[in-house]
């Protein structure tokens, strides 16, 4: 992995410390007190889900991080940290902790503001963006850079190499957010989980994750 002197691209020193765990945990932890306290549920939807009012005129910057660990039902919360289970741990084997902490926080956080800055602009004011979609799709896209002769089954059986399913997926998703007949799935932001992944390795990294994969399927 190339790096330099700058700052951006200062590296941390490698540890292991399986921080996706602790993120996982953290998102049940959070799902489960809003489950057995309604109240609570209430309390932190609204102050933990991304609104564009609430974030411009009550000035909860926060949103842009606490979205990310505010899910809308029990299937929500289980897929997306599965999903984490299943492709954030071996990214995280390979960048190591801090890096992959900063990677999906940083991600998940820029997924959550280009969202914003579609609400906005576009008027639709009274949307509240939760759950950790944009942060697992930037960690899927993270995983077929580093492992993209990695072969995932899908529902078991289909074998698809890892660059390919987030080329299907990012089809899947610019279908559904133009063609869809409408959902509270909010697609757009998986796109920018994809988007914010690619700044990331480009910026901080110095790689390019197209180049990855035509050096790996050209040999």
């Amino acid at each position: 992995m190339p790096r330099n002197k700058f700052i951006l691209r200062r590296p941390f020193p490698y540890v292991y410390r399986r921080t996706a765990l602790s993120i996982i945990f953290i998102n049940f932890v959070i799902f489960g007190l809003g489950f057995l306290y309604p109240n609570l549920n209430e309390y932190v939807h609204y102050y933990g889900a991304m609104n564009p009012i609430l974030v411009v005129k009550g000035h909860m910057y926060w949103q842009f991080i606490s979205y990310m660990f505010v899910h809308q039902n029990i299937s929500h919360v289980f897929f997306n940290m599965l999903a984490l289970l299943v492709f954030g741990l071996n990214l995280e084997k390979a960048i190591g902790s801090r890096e992959f902490l900063l990677f999906y926080l940083v991600c998940g956080a820029l997924s959550g503001f280009f969202s914003f800055l579609v609400y906005w602009f576009t008027g639709y004011y009274g949307v509240f963006l939760l759950g950790a979609s944009g942060a697992v799709y930037a960690v899927l896209f993270a995983y077929a850079v580093f492992f993209p002769r990695s072969v995932i089954f899908i529902w078991g059986i289909v074998p698809v190499p890892a660059p390919v399913l987030v080329f299907i997926y990012a089809l899947i998703e610019l279908g559904s957010q133009f063609f869809g007949s409408g959902s509270n799935v909010a697609h757009m932001t998986h796109l920018f989980g994809f988007l914010a992944a690619w700044f990331y390795f480009v910026l901080r990294m110095g790689i390019h994750p197209i180049k990855i994969w035509k050096d790996t399927y050209k040999r």
